[in-house]
């Protein structure tokens, strides 16, 4: 009896974990799929609007918008090519991989640019109109990727100086982990992720104290309270950005008791906060909000006016 269990077990667990992987990828699909609707309606009263399109504040929003979804996409490209054993070539997956870690580390430099925004707004109200305008909201967004992209620029120099001409040649399963050849990689990138979510939570915390302080100064000032709760919000998205670094945690410790504990950790830890993390901002904003609430409306006619016109055929 023993010998017959042990025979089955496996065969189960297997076909109890492609299902559950199956649903989890499916679950994936569908999330970016209305992450994408959602973010087309939001981009469209971006680029629609003069007032939002010249504000700073929306640039970096719309910014981090097309650095997160740039994210998403490629990762759950990523995840499909390596689950089902798609090969690329290494040159085409190195370029997949940097563009993928890069945007991961453009939205914290993003946030932190954003809270510096409201800092300049509230406390130099006169000089924000000088400090915060189109032209600077552009320059920072190139600043960001620059920095974003240099740690990416150090891993390729050791990366080719450690491999033969002909690993570029070659095709593998497409992954971080198949083109860190060197501890040097690997120090690099531990590095970078210290430092760029420490010093964002830095600047993060920062901006808020020194806003708090001139809204508790001036009891009456209603939009220095609303900065330091915009600044809050960005910590809050800067702590979903780092639930993904929990991924190396669960896999250590829960993999031997949840088999399909790799799928789970990219979706929950990777995927969803990246999700929820633009759509609580353009949420709580009142102009996105407005655009939300009139998108709610109109679904609500369209249906109502097909219920009754089905009523009346009928």
């Amino acid at each position: 009896m023993e010998n017959y269990t042990v025979i089955l077990d496996p065969n189960s667990k297997s076909q109890t974990h492609n299902i559950l992987r199956q649903v989890l990828e499916f679950f994936m699909v569908l999330c970016l799929s209305f992450y994408l609707y959602f973010i087309r309606g939001i981009l469209k009263v971006f680029f629609s609007t003069a007032c939002v399109r010249e504000n700073a504040r929306y640039i970096l929003f719309a910014h981090m918008l097309f650095s997160d979804t740039l994210y998403l996409v490629l990762s759950i490209f990523l995840h499909f090519t390596a689950t089902y054993l798609v090969l690329i070539p290494v040159p085409i997956c190195y370029i997949l991989v940097t563009v993928s870690s890069t945007t991961f580390k453009v939205t914290p430099y993003n946030l932190a640019v954003m809270s510096l925004e409201r800092y300049t707004a509230i406390c130099f109200p006169l000089r924000h109109a000088e400090l915060s305008n189109r032209l600077s909201a552009n320059v920072a967004i190139v600043l960001i990727w620059v920095v974003g992209l240099l740690p990416n620029f150090v891993d390729f120099i050791f990366l080719s100086s450690s491999v033969d001409k002909s690993y570029f040649s070659l095709s593998l399963k497409c992954s971080r982990q198949q083109i860190t050849i060197t501890a040097a990689q690997n120090n690099i990138r531990f590095f970078t992720h210290t430092f760029t979510f420490s010093t964002v939570g830095l600047i993060i915390i920062v901006t808020y104290i020194k806003i708090m302080m001139v809204a508790l100064s001036i009891d009456s000032n209603k939009s220095a309270s609303k900065a330091g709760k915009t600044v809050m919000l960005h910590a809050v998205q800067l702590m979903l950005c780092m639930l993904a670094f929990s991924y190396t945690l669960t896999e250590m410790y829960l993999r031997a008791y949840v088999e399909f504990m790799p799928v789970l950790n990219f979706a929950f830890l990777m995927c969803l906060p990246r999700f929820l993390s633009p759509l609580i901002y353009g949420i709580r904003d009142e102009v996105f909000r407005n655009y939300i609430n009139k998108f709610l409306l109109c679904n609500a006619l369209k249906i109502n006016s097909g219920v009754n016109s089905t009523e009346h055929a009928h």
